[in-house]
């Protein structure tokens, strides 16, 4: 059996955090989205954000070492995905209230979250494919 590289653990581990959260959410119901707002994403910022970013940051630029020194064809694809969350990661830490009125807006907006859901969900196809047909 073929041992997996980064870049399809990494897919594969993007594609569960999306597809689990998403099965959570089902399950879930509205506790779902009191959680993320009175827990997750509360009116003051937790602590815990600033950990979170920091390891997000830590997993960009090793993703990136990684595409560099590991000679993995088009791993730039999914480094370049995983740069995008630069984006989320400064919002959360420095446009906080930005970042959780957008949280609110997409909670409190049936359509708006079941487009979210069904693109996670795209997206989560998208990684599991990739693991296992881009990085094999």
């Amino acid at each position: 059996m073929k041992q997996l590289n980064y870049f399809q653990i990494l897919c594969l581990f993007w594609a569960a955090l999306g597809i689990g959260s998403r099965v959570l959410m089902a399950v879930m119901g509205n506790r779902w989205k009191e959680w993320e707002l009175n827990s997750a994403y509360r009116e003051e910022k937790p602590k815990w954000l600033y950990a979170v970013g920091v390891l997000g940051l830590a997993l960009i630029a090793y993703t990136w070492y990684a595409v560099f020194t590991l000679q993995v064809a088009y791993s730039w694809i999914i480094a370049a995905l995983v740069s995008v969350t630069a984006i989320k990661i400064y919002m959360v830490l420095f446009r906080y209230s930005q970042f959780r009125e957008f949280v609110v807006r997409i909670l409190n907006d049936r359509r708006r979250m079941r487009q979210l859901n069904v693109a996670v969900l795209i997206f989560s196809a998208l990684c599991v494919a990739m693991a296992f047909f881009l990085y094999n």
